[in-house]
C-alpha cells in the first residue's frame, strides 16, 4: 500500500499498513521471505545496493521484505519516519544507547523504568564512561535538575512507567529536552501506538518491546525503534546492523500477524482492566490501587492529554506485604504467574522479586516499587471470571 494512500484511522492502519506494494502472487498476507541472502540482477545493481543508491535487499541482517513490512506498519501507527525491528526489546534499547551515547556523555532516565534498562546503563554502559541519572520524571523539576550541560545527550522516559504506572508529560519533557539540545526517547511499550503516539507529542525516538501488546500472544520476542526523521534513522540503523540485533523474518511475520488484531485486543482488555481496578479499589484485602483510569491517579489529567485510553495494566498493594502477595500469586487459578504483559491472557507477577529484582532495594523503593506491590496485565478473558479468580485468592490472605 502506497504511503500517500494509507488510511488515517489507527484501527485500519493496524490491519493494512505494511502490506507489500507489489504482491508476488496476489497474496493477501505478507509472505515469510526465509532467506539469508538476496541475488543481484547485475553487478551494477549489487554495487548500487551497497552504496545506498538502490533500496534493494542484500542480506537479511541488513533488511528483509517481511521485516520491512512490519517496520513500515509500526512506523505508520506511530506516525514516524521509519522503523527498525530488533531481536528483542532490549536489543532496541541498547541499540539506541550505543548509537546516541559516547564516552563522557550522560543520560537522564525514568527511575521506575523496566529493570534491565537501568541495569544495562548503570552496570554495563558505565564501564565505558557513560553516566546516568534516574529520577521521577513525572516531576519536571527533577528532569531540569538532572541535566548536566553539555554532557546530557538523551532523556529517556517510560510512560506509563513499569510497574508503578506513573505518567510523564511527553510534550513538556520534549520542550525541556529540545531547548537544551537533547534528544527525547520514549519507551511506549505499556501504551502501544493504539493508545499513545509520543512522536506526535514531540519525542524524537520511540521504542517498543514488540513482545508485549503489539504481538499480543506471548509467543514471540522482539523489539522496534521508530525514528521521527531520516537523520536519526541514518544514525541508528548502521549501529543496529553492525551489532547484529536485527529481527528474523519468521519472527517479523508472527508479530505482523499479531498487530492486525491490536485494536480489538486492547479495547477488550482495557474494558476488563477498568472494571477490575474499580473492583480492587474497594476490596478489604487491597491497600491501594494504581490504574491510569482511576480519577485519583496523580497524573490522571495527563492521561486525557496524551493517551487515547487508560491501558490494561494495574498495580496494587495487598495486606501483609510480601507474604500477602505470595499468597495471592500462589492461589490464582486463571491468572498466569509469569512476567511480561500485553497478551490475550491475564498475567500476574511480583516486581520486587521478579522483573525488578536486579535493581538495588534502596533504589527500587525510592522508585515506588515496594514489596507489597503486585502487577497484573489484564487480558481478554471474561471479566467475571477474572474478578472471581482474584477475589478467591485475595481472601486467602489472613
Amino acid at each position: 500500500m502506497e504511503e500517500e494512500n494509507l488510511p488515517i484511522h489507527k484501527s485500519t492502519k493496524a490491519i493494512h499498513a505494511g502490506n507489500l506494494k507489489k504482491p508476488v502472487f496476489g497474496e493477501v498476507s505478507v509472505p515469510i521471505f526465509q532467506t539469508s541472502t538476496f541475488s543481484f540482477p547485475s553487478a551494477d545493481e549489487g554495487a548500487a545496493r551497497f552504496s545506498g543508491d538502490s533500496d534493494g535487499f542484500i542480506y537479511t541482517r541488513m533488511g528483509n521484505p517481511t521485516t520491512r513490512a512490519l517496520e513500515e506498519c509500526i512506523a505508520s501507527l506511530e506516525n514516524g519516519y521509519k522503523g527498525m525491528a530488533t531481536a528483542s526489546g532490549m536489543a532496541a534499547i541498547t541499540t539506541v544507547f550505543l548509537a546516541l551515547l559516547d564516552q563522557g556523555t550522560h543520560m537522564v532516565g525514568t527511575a521506575s523504568v523496566y529493570g534491565p534498562t537501568r541495569v544495562v546503563v548503570e552496570n554495563e554502559l558505565s564501564r565505558f564512561g557513560i553516566a546516568s541519572t534516574f529520577v521521577d520524571t513525572s516531576n519536571l523539576d527533577n528532569i531540569e535538575k538532572a541535566i548536566q550541560k553539555p554532557d546530557t545527550r538523551i532523556i529517556y522516559i517510560e510512560t506509563p512507567a513499569n510497574p508503578i504506572l506513573s505518567l510523564t508529560d511527553i510534550e513538556a519533557v520534549a520542550h525541556i529536552a529540545h531547548k537544551n539540545d537533547i534528544l527525547l526517547v520514549v519507551d511506549n511499550t505499556f501504551a502501544s501506538p493504539f493508545l499513545q503516539r509520543p512522536l506526535e507529542q514531540g519525542a524524537d525516538i520511540v521504542i517498543h518491546s514488540l513482545t508485549k501488546f503489539i504481538n499480543g500472544h506471548s509467543d514471540v520476542v522482539g523489539g522496534i525503534i521508530i525514528a521521527k526523521d531520516e537523520k536519526l534513522y541514518r544514525k541508528i540503523k548502521p549501529v543496529l546492523n553492525l551489532f547484529g540485533g536485527t529481527m528474523d523474518p519468521h519472527q517479523a511475520w508472527l508479530v505482523l500477524r499479531g498487530v492486525r488484531t491490536l485494536p480489538l485486543r486492547i479495547e477488550k482488555a482495557q474494558d476488563n482492566a477498568s472494571r477490575l481496578a474499580t473492583y480492587l479499589l474497594n476490596h478489604p484485602k487491597v491497600t491501594w490501587v494504581k490504574y491510569t483510569g482511576l480519577p485519583d491517579h496523580p497524573q490522571h489529567q495527563i492521561v486525557k492529554k496524551q493517551m487515547d485510553g487508560c491501558g490494561t495494566m494495574i498495580s496494587f498493594g495487598v495486606r501483609n506485604g510480601l507474604e500477602g502477595g505470595k499468597i495471592v500469586m500462589d492461589n490464582v487459578r486463571l491468572f498466569t504467574l509469569a512476567v511480561s504483559l500485553g497478551g490475550v491472557e491475564s498475567l500476574i507477577e511480583h516486581p520486587a522479586s521478579m522483573t525488578h529484582a536486579s535493581v538495588p532495594r534502596e533504589e527500587r523503593e525510592l522508585a515506588g516499587i515496594r514489596d507489597e506491590l503486585i502487577r497484573v496485565s489484564v487480558g481478554c478473558e471474561d471479566f467475571e471470571d477474572l474478578k472471581n479468580d482474584l477475589d478467591q485468592a485475595l481472601f486467602k490472605i489472613p
